[in-house]
C-alpha cells in the first residue's frame, strides 16, 4: 500500500516508488523523494572500517541529495554522511564503535534549502551487530565502591569482580582463579560478566582474570582481561594469656604477661587490660607480645586481658587474675599402680602436690639422683600448677629411694621436699600384713561357723530320737489306759534334754 498524504511510502518494491513520482508530477506538479534502501553488513568488528550503501530510487538530475545514517533511537546524530551529485547510491564510510550496535536507518534530503516543500525519507531498519574484544578488569568491595587496594578484604566479606568491556559486546565470559577455571557453587555465584564471591576465606586469595569470547564470521575471537591480585585477609584469633614471675635482685618482681594469637594476619595490634582500665598498647609484626609489670608476692592484684586486632573485629582472651602465691606447707607424695598376669605390679605412678603455690617447680629424686624429662625407665609428666606425676616402670634398674622437691619457679632458694620412700619389685608384689590378717581372720570365722552348725546339728539329732521315743511309750500307754502315767514321762524327758531350762517354785 501506498500512503500519498506524506508521500512516505510503506511498501519497498519499487512499483511503489514509481507509483509515488508518477502521483506527484500529475497531480501536484512537483517532485518527491522516493524512498531510500540500506545495504550494508550485519555484523562487525570494533574499530574497523566498513561502508554503507544508500540508494535512492529516481532521484532528480537537478539537484543534490543527501544521504545520512542514524541510530533508530538517536535521529539527531548522523553517524555517516554523503552527498549524492549523481547516480542512486552512495558509499557511506563508517569506522565502527560500540555505540554502532542496534538498528539503523538511511535518511535522504534535498540540499537546495529554497526547496523547502520537499520532505526527507528514511529507509527501513537495518540491524547492525558491533562485535569488541578488548577488556579490563576492576574490583568491587562488598558490592559498594571500588576497590583499589585489595589488602583491605577480610574473610567474610563479599567480593564481586566485574569484566568490563572498552568495545563492543554480545561476549560470553569465564573466570579463572590462579590459572584454574572458577566453577559456581553455593558461594560463588558467576552472572554475565561478574563474579561474586560470598563470605570470602583466605583460600580465595590469589590472582584472577576474566576470559571474554566472542564469534564474528563464524571465527572465535577470544580475550583475556589482565590480572588482579586479591588478598583475603584472616581475622586475628582470640589470643591467650599468660604470665610468668621474674625476680630481680634485691627483692623486685615482675611479671611477664605473654599474648599470644595462633591466626591472623599481620601487623597486629595488642592491648593489655587490667579491668577496664587499659595498661598499654602496641602494633607488632608478629602473633604475639609481651608485657612487663610490677607485682607484688600473695596479694591480689585484680584481672589482667589481652585485646587483640588487626582490622574491623577486636577479639578477647579470657580473664586471667595477677595473683602469686609463694610455695609453702608440706609437700605429699602418694603413688598407685597397674599389674599385669599373675597380679604381678608392672607400672607405677607417683604424685606430687604442694599444699600452695602458683608458680611451683617440682624435681623428682631416685636415690639423690635428678630425673629430668624423660629416662630408660621414667618420664615426668608436670601438671602445672596442681601436680607433678613420676611414672615408672617396675625393674631392676629402678628399684631404690623416690622422693620429690616443690619450690617456687622464680626463686629456688627455698626447695620443700616429701617424705622418701623405697620401693623394688619385691616390696610392691608382697602381700600386705593386714591382707594377710583379713584372709587368715575370714579362714577362722568360717571354720567356728562349720563347728557350731556340727554342733547344733548333733543335738537336734540327739533330741529327735529322745522325741520319737517318747511318742512310742506314750502311744504304749493309752493303749493301756495309763494316759496319766505317759503324759508325766514325757515331761521328764523334755526336762532333762531341753538346755538352759528354768525351774519355777510352784
Amino acid at each position: 500500500m501506498c500512503v500519498v498524504d506524506y508521500f512516505n511510502c510503506v511498501a519497498v518494491d519499487s512499483f511503489c516508488n514509481i507509483f509515488i513520482v508518477f502521483l506527484s508530477f500529475f497531480f501536484i506538479g512537483q517532485f518527491f523523494l522516493g524512498r531510500p534502501q540500506l545495504y550494508g553488513p550485519n555484523e562487525a568488528l570494533v574499530k574497523t572500517y566498513v561502508e554503507f550503501q544508500c540508494e535512492v530510487p529516481h532521484p532528480p538530475t537537478d539537484h543534490e541529495i543527501l544521504l545520512q545514517i542514524f541510530k533508530e533511537d538517536d535521529p539527531n546524530k548522523a553517524l555517516g554522511e554523503y552527498t549524492l551529485l549523481e547516480g542512486l547510491a552512495g558509499n557511506i564510510p563508517m569506522v565502527i564503535k560500540k555505540r554502532h550496535d542496534g538498528y539503523l536507518k538511511c535518511v535522504a534530503s534535498v540540499q537546495n534549502r529554497s526547496i523547502s516543500h520537499i520532505n526527507s525519507t528514511s529507509s527501513n531498519l537495518h540491524y547492525l551487530k558491533v562485535i569488541g574484544e578488548s577488556l579490563y578488569l576492576y574490583a568491587y568491595k562488598q558490592l559498594l565502591t571500588i576497590s583499589l587496594c585489595p589488602d583491605d578484604f577480610f574473610e567474610g566479606e563479599t567480593l564481586q569482580l566485574i569484566c568490563q568491556l572498552s568495545a563492543g559486546n554480545y561476549i560470553s565470559y569465564k573466570w579463572l582463579h590462579n590459572d584454574q577455571l572458577v566453577s559456581p557453587s553455593s558461594l560463588r555465584r558467576i552472572y554475565d560478566n561478574q563474579l561474586t564471591i560470598y563470605r570470602t576465606n583466605p583460600q580465595d586469595s590469589g590472582s584472577y582474570k576474566c576470559v571474554a569470547t566472542n564469534v564474528f564470521n563464524k571465527t572465535v575471537f577470544t580475550s583475556n582481561s589482565s590480572e588482579i591480585e586479591i588478598t583475603v585477609k584472616e581475622f586475628v584469633s582470640a589470643p591467650d594469656i599468660s604470665f610468668t614471675v621474674l625476680k630481680e635482685e634485691p627483692q623486685n618482681y615482675f611479671a611477664i604477661v605473654v599474648c599470644n594469637s595462633t591466626q591472623g594476619d599481620l601487623p597486629i595490634t595488642y592491648s593489655l587490660y587490667r579491668g577496664k582500665e587499659q595498661v598499654i598498647n602496641m602494633t607488632v609484626e608478629e602473633r604475639h607480645y609481651v608485657f612487663k609489670l610490677p607485682l607484688v608476692l600473695d596479694r591480689h592484684l585484680g584481672f589482667l586481658r589481652c585485646h587483640a586486632s588487626n582490622g574491623e573485629q577486636t577479639t578477647y582472651s579470657q580473664w586471667l587474675p595477677l595473683n602469686v602465691v609463694p610455695v609453702s606447707g608440706p609437700v605429699t607424695m602418694h603413688y598407685d599402680y597397674d599389674t599385669g598376669e599373675n597380679y604381678a605390679v608392672t607400672g607405677l605412678r607417683f604424685y606430687c602436690k604442694a599444699e600452695k603455690g602458683s608458680h611451683p617447680h617440682y624435681q623428682w629424686f631416685h636415690n639423690k639422683t635428678l630425673l629430668q624429662d624423660r629416662g630408660t625407665y621414667y618420664q615426668v609428666v608436670d601438671q602445672m600448677p596442681q601436680r607433678s606425676i613420676l611414672l615408672l616402670s617396675v625393674g631392676r634398674e629402678s628399684a631404690g629411694t623416690y622422693y620429690c622437691e616443690v619450690s617456687d619457679s622464680f626463686d629456688n632458694s627455698t626447695a620443700i621436699s616429701s617424705k622418701r620412700q623405697y620401693l623394688d619389685k619385691e616390696v610392691l608384689n608382697r602381700i600386705p600384713d593386714f591382707v594377710v590378717g583379713v584372709v587368715f581372720g575370714s579362714f577362722a570365722f568360717l571354720i567356728f561357723l562349720m563347728s557350731a552348725c556340727c554342733w547344733i546339728g548333733v543335738i537336734f539329732s540327739e533330741w529327735s530320737l529322745e522325741m520319737q521315743r517318747s511318742k512310742a511309750v506314750y502311744e504304749d500307754e493309752l493303749v493301756s489306759g495309763d494316759f496319766f502315767s505317759a503324759f508325766n514321762d514325757t515331761l521328764n524327758v523334755l526336762y532333762h534334754f531341753t538346755p538352759n531350762t528354768v525351774s519355777t517354785t510352784q
